[in-house]
């Protein structure tokens, strides 16, 4: 994993993502899956890139409270969350320039 991608859990996920001064993209992904190891490359290439942003990772295996709170139902799902709330929902794997062209409306 990258360094500047870190993992959260359901016992952080307050305070690392609801409670964050900056909008966060939350990657809920688990290691068996082929296309949520086809979409990280393209997430660490934007964490490295952007400074008004920040992605985590939630293993939705070890962490089901979060990933059936915000009903997650299907992996890879990215949801970026600004001053506490849901703003955009991406799921599926998608390339670099699709993640940034759906997060993008909401960052401006």
């Amino acid at each position: 994993m990258a360094a500047n991608i870190t993992d959260v859990s359901d016992n952080n996920f307050q305070a690392e993502v609801l409670e964050n001064d900056k909008p966060v993209l939350v990657d809920f992904w688990a290691p068996w899956c082929g296309p949520c190891r086809m979409v990280a490359p393209a997430l660490e290439q934007i964490a490295s890139e952007r400074d008004d942003l920040r992605i985590v990772k939630l293993n939705t295996d070890e962490n089901q409270q979060t990933a059936i709170q915000y009903q997650v139902l299907a992996i890879p799902t990215m949801i970026l969350f600004k001053n506490g709330q849901e703003v955009t929902r991406i799921q599926g794997a998608k390339p670099k320039k699709g993640i940034e062209a759906d997060i993008e409306p909401a960052l401006a």
